[in-house]
């Protein structure tokens, strides 16, 4: 948790990865509302669900049926889809995204595309590590390690800049 915090703080200390903090989704939020979302929503809320489910439950079934690399992808894959609809928003609410990917429906596609893929490859990091501990703890500590420092660092960026 601790290389994930020591990451992002490296990226938004530099001014060229910078701008990719600068989110309009955490523009408004106040301080209790931040602590809201670090400490309740996301670990309760995203975190919890989405670990039990897709590396809990649904991992362990295709992993009983099917074997380990199957588990893995099936779940990974299933983890990246079930981000299509919170990164349609991407490139309007975050103009690092928006700069790469464009602003019309091709730069919306590409941007969920990009997200698609990238949480399925997280969602393999994940399985990774719920198969080499035998339990959830360490993927949902480092999923809640990557919400939360990308919330606070992300508020921190737009006061910041």
């Amino acid at each position: 948790m601790g290389a994930v915090v020591v990451g992002y703080a490296v990226a938004l200390a530099v001014p060229f990865t910078r701008e990719a903090f600068v989110d309009r989704r955490v523009a408004g939020l106040s301080g209790a509302e931040l602590l809201h979302r670090v400490f309740v929503r996301v670990p309760f809320g995203t975190v919890l669900l989405e670990e039990v489910a897709f590396r809990g439950v649904l991992w362990a079934v295709i992993r009983r049926r099917w074997g380990t690399g199957w588990a893995t992808a099936g779940s990974s894959v299933l983890f990246g889809l079930w981000h299509i609809v919170p990164s349609r928003g991407l490139t309007r609410s975050n103009a690092a995204v928006e700069a790469v990917f464009g602003s019309g429906g091709t730069g919306v596609a590409l941007s969920v595309g990009a997200a698609v893929v990238g949480t399925a490859l997280a969602g393999v990091l994940f399985c990774e590590l719920r198969r080499r501990s035998g339990s959830l703890i360490p993927p949902v500590a480092l999923h809640c390690a990557l919400n939360g420092a990308g919330y606070t660092l992300a508020w921190l960026a737009v006061r910041a800049g």
